[in-house]
């Protein structure tokens, strides 16, 4: 078994976090920084996320950060993670990432979810009473296919769309969206083993499904999150304002921006609610240092038999967060 995953298969997902003391302008330019760093590095991907309404996170517009990133990288692949598509037109959308796809050919990616992206009072606004089931979902997601594929489609056209598709994918932590990507025959990025699901390797192997189906190769995603660092001590610093961040939403009822590692280190938890949210808001990450993270990492990928996988690193502050995703792929400087 391989010691460590190849730079290509693995893709940074980032919902630039604005931690606390900094701003969402602040984040927005580190997570443009953090791309640029994975270009160099030669990850596979960079996926901006779609969330609303969270003081947290600025991570709301990916057709435009990916736009921005796009412009400012050479190499790495680069779209969103997804896009919320009970959210939007398919026609908006494929006119956006058509738009991306065309100034940046084949380099853009467009993974499609029916997510919440947010709390309930965001949500409502955002989406407010459109069907978000399953079913619904599968036929906007033909509707977008169709925009990009079909020069008018019901007489309307794409213009920037129409023969401009990013690689399409579906996102889904679920047995319904694993058949339904595999029924559409699109990647699948999949978030089961990242929450821990026990129904997580069933539903990998609904994706893939028969061996061998004519005209079609099965590609799956990953999604893991990481912590490296030089050492495992460091390590799980790193990750204190995670899991502080975890205890106050779960238990306090507070939701509050990443804090610092010194001041998650301060932090003691009073009682056996506060210990096992604590301890909960890490389970199915690989945290550790440098070497022993690529090593799990490698046996994840080897276990599911991933192509690649998704990393998210919630650590407050930028530099370390960085450093993880050098140590990554060996890069100690």
């Amino acid at each position: 078994m391989p010691d460590r995953v190849e730079p290509q298969q693995l893709a940074i997902h980032d919902t630039s976090p604005v931690v606390e003391g900094s701003t969402a302008a602040e984040s927005l330019q580190r997570s443009v920084e953090l791309a640029r760093v994975g270009d160099r590095l030669g990850f596979g991907r960079y996926w901006a996320a779609e969330l609303h309404g969270m003081r947290a996170v600025a991570g709301c517009a990916p057709a435009v950060l990916a736009g921005i990133v796009a412009s400012r990288t050479t190499r790495i692949r680069v779209g969103a993670g997804g896009v919320l598509l009970p959210h939007h037109s398919p026609l908006v959308v494929s006119e956006q990432f058509g738009t991306l796809e065309a100034l940046h050919p084949g380099r853009i990616d467009l993974a499609l979810g029916r997510g919440a992206g947010g709390p309930k009072a965001a949500r409502a606004v955002v989406s407010g009473d459109r069907d978000e089931s399953l079913p619904a979902f599968s036929a906007q997601v033909d509707r977008l296919c169709a925009y990009f594929r079909s020069e008018a489609v019901e007489t309307v056209r794409s213009t920037p769309g129409f023969g401009n598709e990013p690689q399409l994918w579906l996102l889904g932590g679920s047995a319904g969206s694993a058949r339904l990507a595999a029924e559409k025959r699109l990647p699948y990025a999949f978030g089961g083993f990242y929450n821990r699901d026990p129904t997580a390797p069933a539903a990998v192997e609904d994706y893939r499904g028969p061996a061998g189906r004519e005209g079609w190769s099965p590609r799956l995603g990953i999604w893991v999150g990481v912590i490296a660092a030089d050492t495992a001590d460091e390590a799980e610093y790193v990750a204190g304002p995670h899991r502080l961040k975890a205890v106050s939403k779960k238990v306090w009822g507070r939701t509050i921006r990443l804090p610092s590692a010194a001041a998650a280190a301060e932090y003691r938890a009073t009682g056996p609610d506060e210990t096992a949210a604590y301890h909960r808001a890490t389970e199915g990450y690989v945290i550790g240092d440098g070497a022993d993270v690529r090593r799990r990492l490698a046996e994840l990928r080897e276990s599911t038999g991933a192509d690649e996988l998704i990393v998210r690193t919630p650590a407050s502050d930028h530099a370390a967060r960085l450093r993880s995703f050098r140590l990554l792929v060996g890069d100690d400087r």
